[in-house]
């Protein structure tokens, strides 16, 4: 797995340097479990909501490698749009994300994700931090994480047809209401939003797409 965006924040430095050193564990593909997961309710942080259904209606690649095809019809952006409201409490409780700003933000190697390679799997986007879901119905296209003693890296690369800018409000939200802090940058045409909360940190870095859909590289560690 590489890196999809070429251009990123220096706490993703910080996430995969904390990865280094441990062995990760594998999962594989059909862990019964994870499996479940995708189908089943998720508790979150009541704060939140009350119930976390996103991992439930993303789309992942099906076992013969094939990845899910976007579906950018008006039903279901707006499908999409309601699912993120509920995830968020209801109408009234998206905040929007303020305005971005430039930094002189260092290149990340090519292989950044290769440190947790032998575990690329579409299932680990089942097995993000409850703050940080994969966007309702979004298309997964590949995913990888590691959980060990010292690290517990995710990182999903997913397409969604919402928006650009509803999508960072989305994660902006999430992360103020669960404690985390958060910093929105752009930088080579990318939208990066990034943040922490004590030794816990995450980096969500968009991109508009020709098609008129949404590329989004999701990174949390801890």
């Amino acid at each position: 797995m590489r890196c999809r965006f070429a251009s990123t924040v220096p706490i993703i430095a910080l996430l995969l340097a904390s990865c280094g050193a441990a062995d990760p564990v594998a999962v594989p593909d059909n862990d019964p479990a994870l499996s479940s997961a995708l189908a089943g309710p998720i508790l979150v942080d009541p704060d939140l909501v009350s119930e976390n259904r996103a991992n439930s209606a993303v789309a992942l690649p099906s076992q013969d490698g094939s990845l899910p095809s976007v579906d950018a019809g008006p039903e279901a952006i707006a499908a999409a749009r309601d699912e993120a409201l509920e995830l968020v409490g209801g109408p009234g409780k998206m905040r929007q994300a303020p305005e971005p700003r430039d930094g002189e933000l260092p290149e990340i190697a090519p292989d950044c994700a290769n440190r947790a390679q032998a575990q690329q799997t579409a299932q680990w986007a089942a097995r993000m931090p409850a703050p940080f879901p994969v966007y309702p119905r979004g298309a997964v296209q590949d995913a990888t994480g590691t959980d060990t003693r010292d690290c517990a890296l995710r990182v999903v690369h997913f397409v969604t047809p919402v928006p650009l800018g509803e999508v960072i409000d989305f994660y902006f939200t999430r992360a103020r209401s669960a404690g985390y802090s958060a910093n929105h940058w752009v930088q080579a045409g990318n939208d990066v939003l990034t943040g922490k909360k004590g030794r816990a940190s995450y980096v969500v870095s968009t991109r508009g797409l020709p098609s008129g859909n949404t590329e989004v590289e999701l990174i949390t560690n801890g």
